[in-house]
């Protein structure tokens, strides 16, 4: 559970929670805010789902891909599909925007 945590953690609201991805072949990382109560798609089983297109605004990563987010009954997050992206922790994203200050 630790690092699920990890991962996803940080800035979350009870309706929100941010998950990190890097386009394939580009150094960004872009930061996605899921909102639970009016992102999410109802699946027929009661569990959930979200798919979202990433394209990436930096002149120099004009990589996009997607990543498709499943959730439980309860909007606990299970797992991720991604196509062109790499799902990354929080840390990841910490660094690139610190990298981003230096430059």
């Amino acid at each position: 559970m630790g690092f699920l945590k990890k991962l996803f953690g940080g800035g979350q609201s009870a309706d929100a929670q941010f998950f990190y991805v890097r386009p394939g072949g580009c150094d960004d990382v872009i930061r996605l805010r899921i909102n639970l109560n009016n992102d999410l798609s109802k699946n027929d089983d009661g569990t959930y789902f979200v798919r979202k297109v990433i394209s990436p605004s930096n002149w120099r990563c004009d990589r996009g891909g997607e990543i498709n987010l499943y959730f439980d009954s309860s909007k606990n997050f299970i797992e991720a599909a991604t196509t062109k992206v790499e799902l990354v922790s929080k840390e990841d994203y910490d660094a690139w925007i610190a990298s981003q200050q230096l430059t």
